[in-house]
């Protein structure tokens, strides 16, 4: 395993390239629509990306492609957070990838269409994009994995739970390869929003500030884990005070309760939002028990 000092040390220029946007090799950003995405709409102009690396105005919903020097033969598909209102690729989803390529894992990065975008399909849009994403990868890779952050892990969780939700009608036969993986990465996860859980950006995003309990409840991963949920890989701080840490409890609890292989790494400190964490600090544990619990997987 590459360690964190090393990692560091090897790509913190290569890291920095990214989070300006110059890095990406035109072949390795793949559409994930073979023209306007399911119901259509969405915004004009162009993607706007703000000093921090944090995406808006998705236009064109796709997955990034980052490769290792020396693939392992798994790949793991990264959604970072914002809230359903923007995505951190800058803080969150690039740096993972190359970490997750030191390791060996090929990343695909997913860039999702937000709901207060003005897509058709409003709050099923994000949902739609990461089916799609992981029948895109499954086709292309022996294994598939995801890890999410923050609404980004309430997405994937989402997706893994419901492989056999047909969120949009077939757009071509891609749509026929159902979206299973392998395992769930949840970081700092959007897990509930029912009561009292109802603070968030994602509960804003997807239901509103007068959802129904019944509404809250649809869109609650928990309710949605089965026993054939994937195995499930979660990391919270107990400081969080964005994503309640009873969210990752709660999913814990679920997976256990389902007789579902699950394991929670539970920080002191780290707060909302840390990405990798910063060396030195409790929030920098996580990265390296995900790639042990990865390889042993296997």
């Amino acid at each position: 395993m590459i360690t964190r000092r090393h990692f560091l040390l090897a790509t913190g220029a290569t890291v920095l390239s990214m989070t300006t946007g110059k890095l990406f090799a035109r072949d390795d950003v793949i559409p994930l629509w073979p023209d306007d995405p399911p119901g259509g709409g969405g915004p004009s102009g162009l993607l706007k990306v703000n000093k921090y690396g944090s995406w808006t105005n998705i236009v064109s919903p796709a997955i990034q492609r980052f490769r290792p020097e020396n693939p392992n033969g798994e790949a793991v598909i990264v959604a970072a957070g914002g809230g359903y209102r923007f995505i951190g690729m800058g803080r969150e989803a690039w740096p993972v990838a190359r970490w997750l390529n030191a390791n060996g894992y090929t990343v695909y990065v997913l860039s999702y269409r937000l709901p207060g975008e003005k897509w058709q399909a409003g709050n099923l849009a994000p949902l739609q994009d990461a089916q799609r994403a992981i029948r895109l990868v499954r086709s292309m890779e022996r294994k598939v994995h995801v890890l999410g952050f923050s609404a980004g892990g309430h997405l994937l969780g989402m997706a893994a739970a419901r492989p056999n939700f047909d969120s949009y009608p077939a757009q071509d036969p891609l749509d026929q390869v159902t979206p299973n993986v392998d395992s769930v990465g949840l970081i700092y996860p959007v897990i509930t929003l029912e009561a009292p859980y109802q603070h968030t950006n994602t509960h804003l995003m997807l239901v509103g500030n007068n959802a129904t309990p019944t509404q809250e409840a649809n869109w609650s991963v928990q309710n949605y884990v089965t026993r054939h949920y994937p195995p499930t890989f979660l990391a919270q701080a107990e400081d969080d005070h964005t994503s309640n840490p009873h969210n990752t409890e709660i999913m814990r609890d679920t997976c256990r309760r389902m007789r579902v292989p699950v394991e929670l790494i539970e920080l002191s400190k780290g707060g909302h939002g840390f990405g990798l964490g910063k060396a030195g600090t409790p929030a920098a544990l996580w990265d390296q028990a995900y790639v042990r619990w990865l390889d042993n997987l296997s």
